[in-house]
């Protein structure tokens, strides 16, 4: 499963509020994140790169 098909999943169980962003056209992003992507960030961090796993997705949102 793509990772922001695994995001928007647990988006729609959990509730929490989504950003999604589109790096391309802004170097700045593209140089920062484009050998990383795909990118999840949890509040401002570095959460997962280039796979997302459901159950710990839905781990680390649950964090307080």
């Amino acid at each position: 499963m793509r990772a922001l098909e695994v995001v928007t999943a647990a988006h729609s169980e959990l509730g929490f509020e989504l950003h999604v962003v589109d790096i391309a056209g802004d170097a700045e992003l593209e140089a920062r994140y484009r050998a990383l992507l795909p990118v999840v960030e949890i509040d401002g961090e570095q959460a997962f790169t280039y796979f997302v796993d459901p159950d710990a997705l839905r781990e680390r949102l649950r964090e307080p």
